[in-house]
């Protein structure tokens, strides 16, 4: 379905009798200066990685009030906290998701229903495919671990997250950059 279709995402969860896990990771990204972005590409960026997760999120709701539990993962980006140069757009939309789970954790959490972001690090995905080898290289010391996440393992941690009952308004980041405290 697109995300970015309301009437899609309705039609969608109205056919489902029961949600436990949403897993909203729909996202594209699209780099450029502000001075340079093209206002559809950030309004694109905007709806597809933000709004899209918000009708998705408030479809599934209905399902899990209802059922009196269930767990929403958004999936982010460490853009979200550091407002990469030429990631004006995308960053918003991601650090809009980090605020978006944390009101959704306190809204909802009085019935069973818990929200978490998951930022799954710089993988290789298509999304990175059109980088240069020197900005991948570049990314690369930013590791501790010397080592970039995989889908796999990001995976592997979504469904452990989905699983912990008691954890609920956090973000978790995957990958081995060492980041500042404050």
């Amino acid at each position: 379905m697109d995300v970015r279709d309301e009437k899609q995402v309705d039609a969608f969860f109205s056919g489902l009798e029961q949600l436990d896990v949403l897993i909203a990771n729909a996202g594209v990204a699209r780099d450029g200066l502000v001075a340079s972005l093209n206002a559809d590409d950030f309004a694109d960026m905007v709806n597809t990685n933000l709004r899209g997760a918000f009708l998705c999120a408030r479809a599934a709701l209905k399902l899990m009030v209802r059922q009196r539990h269930g767990h929403i993962i958004l999936i982010g980006s460490r853009a979200a906290r550091y407002g990469p140069r030429g990631q004006s757009a995308y960053a918003a939309a991601k650090a809009g998701l980090v605020a978006f789970a944390q009101t959704i954790a306190k809204e909802y959490g009085g019935r069973n229903i818990r929200c978490n972001v998951v930022l799954p690090g710089f993988m290789e995905t298509k999304m990175t495919a059109g980088l240069t080898k020197d900005r991948k290289e570049a990314v690369l010391t930013e590791h501790a671990l010397d080592r970039f996440n995989t889908p796999e393992n990001a995976a592997r941690f979504i469904a452990f997250l989905a699983r912990l009952d008691h954890v609920s308004g956090q973000v978790f980041t995957l990958d081995s950059r060492i980041d500042r405290w404050a």
